[in-house]
């Protein structure tokens, strides 16, 4: 398994730590396996910072803010350009065959062919200031609870609403222009005029050439789209327009993921405590300039709307999705990473829950909600017949990488007999908190930990194994977990 990015100072650390999981979603949908998954972001990540780093360098010797995409979408098309590598090199076996498809079709070519043909989504956010970009993302997209948007980037909580609102009013308007500037057929021009007004308004229907029109035209229908804020259409819109393949599967596993955070209670720690932004204040400034010039400019509109928004969530059958709209999600494979092999399964962020408040770590066994199935008597008073047992259980754990107040680790329990569901408990003597896991669910009490299995990953074989990993901070010192128990039964150290 390759050595994932290691982060140069703490802006990389915070960057690694919000966008990690969202990076390795995508690359699970876009390969074959879960090993093919880790790898390819892990190359798209460190693709992404350079690219980060070069575009800032620029800037600052320019003397200007970097004109670039928000983090978490620049990250997502570097996996994109990294699957285009991995087919142009020979290893297009490791990635999923309908992406391969794509790649080599005319569809791919308009994400990096000439800059008015590209999507009107791609375009629109990144002619946007960078804070109001990277709020629309991350609540559009993301679909992160606005108070928590607010905290990481550094807005206020009261207003954030409004803010969201006039981002949007700003992404239609670029949106609206960019679609006028594009090269189009004659006919397409004829309707742009009227698809702008249609587009606001909320009350009647779409007229009947328009929506024949919209139904065969893929660009028209893109800035219906883009232009279309009501109706909850516009996730859609950024998702598709701005990852490409695997955008509306992508939007569709944030949406899941979001959802399981809001049911355990609250958002996981590492969404609520990213840097504040620096730049947000200056972008409200000129935002509310902009707006201000876009009133004097805006057309009457008709009476009339466009076709539904809900044509643009459901149209995801082709790739990473179902027959009933849900995104296809590889499934673990029976035959899992052997002990040791320390190979992440690749993360479903729905599969993730949040981070319980949790005190200082006190002692594993008095701080442990759960029995263990021993005690400090057994502990000093070993049965020999019970020692003379085998494990019912072995556990490897690996730290995979480490960064200044973070790190990534991954467990590999083999299991003696064969399970219908499991639990895997273990403490950390230095007050490690766990942030996010994949594979498995999680709460955490003190230094004790539990992880639940997946609805898709509880059946273990006898002799078999389960994975998952996880992301989690540290202080001062980052000592390995100790004390692990499957289902209450102890376990031995492989």
């Amino acid at each position: 398994m390759p050595d994932l990015p290691t982060p140069q100072n703490a802006a990389e650390a915070a960057l690694f730590s919000e966008c990690w999981d969202a990076v390795l979603s995508y690359a699970d949908l876009c390969t074959a396996g879960s090993a093919a998954a880790t790898e390819l972001a892990t190359e798209a990540f460190s693709l992404g910072m350079r690219e980060v780093r070069d575009a800032e360098a620029i800037a600052a010797r320019a003397g200007r803010r970097p004109a670039r995409l928000p983090r978490i979408p620049l990250l997502l098309t570097a996996v994109r350009g990294t699957a285009a590598d991995w087919e142009t090199q020979g290893l297009g076996h490791r990635l999923d065959p309908d992406l391969r498809l794509w790649l080599n079709s005319e569809k791919a070519a308009r994400y990096s062919g000439p800059p008015l043909q590209r999507p009107l989504a791609l375009r629109g956010l990144r002619d946007l200031q960078a804070a109001d970009a990277e709020l629309l993302w991350l609540a559009e997209v993301e679909a992160l609870p606005l108070p928590v948007v607010a905290r990481r980037l550094g807005l206020d909580p009261a207003t954030v609403a409004d803010e969201l609102t006039q981002v949007r009013g700003l992404f239609r308007d670029r949106s609206h222009r960019n679609h006028l500037d594009t090269p189009m057929e004659p006919q397409c021009r004829s309707y742009a005029r009227l698809l702008d007004a249609v587009t606001r308004s909320t009350a009647a229907d779409t007229p009947d050439d328009l929506s024949r029109h919209l139904a065969r035209c893929v660009e028209c229908a893109e800035a219906a789209a883009c232009l279309r804020l009501h109706g909850g259409g516009l996730p859609a819109a950024l998702a598709g327009g701005v990852i490409g393949w695997g955008g509306l599967a992508y939007l569709e596993r944030r949406r899941r993921a979001a959802e399981v955070r809001l049911g355990a209670g609250r958002p996981i720690a590492a969404l609520e405590a990213g840097p504040p932004n620096p730049g947000a204040h200056k972008a409200k400034v000129v935002r509310n300039g902009l707006l201000v010039a876009a009133v004097l400019v805006s057309l009457l509109a008709l009476a009339v709307s466009m076709m539904p928004g809900d044509d643009m969530d459901n149209g995801e059958a082709k790739h990473g999705g179902s027959s009933d709209g849900q995104p296809v999600v590889a499934a673990p494979t029976t035959s899992l990473p052997p002990v040791g092999s320390g190979t992440p399964v690749s993360p479903d962020p729905s599969e993730s829950s949040a981070t319980s408040p949790s005190g200082s770590p006190s002692g594993p066994k008095n701080s442990d909600p759960e029995p263990q199935g021993t005690s400090s008597a057994s502990a000093e008073n070993p049965d020999p017949v019970e020692s003379a047992r085998p494990p019912v259980c072995e556990v490897a754990y690996e730290l995979v990488n480490q960064w200044p107040d973070g790190f990534q680790a991954a467990v590999t329990v083999t299991s003696a007999k064969a399970l219908t569901d499991w639990s895997v408990v273990w403490s950390f003597p230095d007050g490690q908190k766990v942030t996010q896991m994949w594979d498995a669910s999680f709460t955490q009490s003190g230094g004790r930990v539990t992880a639940k299995a997946a609805d898709y990953n509880k059946s273990v074989s006898a002799g078999g194994s389960l994975s998952f990993g996880f992301l989690a901070s540290w202080q001062s010192k980052n000592a390995p977990a100790y004390d692990f128990t499957l289902n209450g039964q102890e376990c031995a150290k492989s």
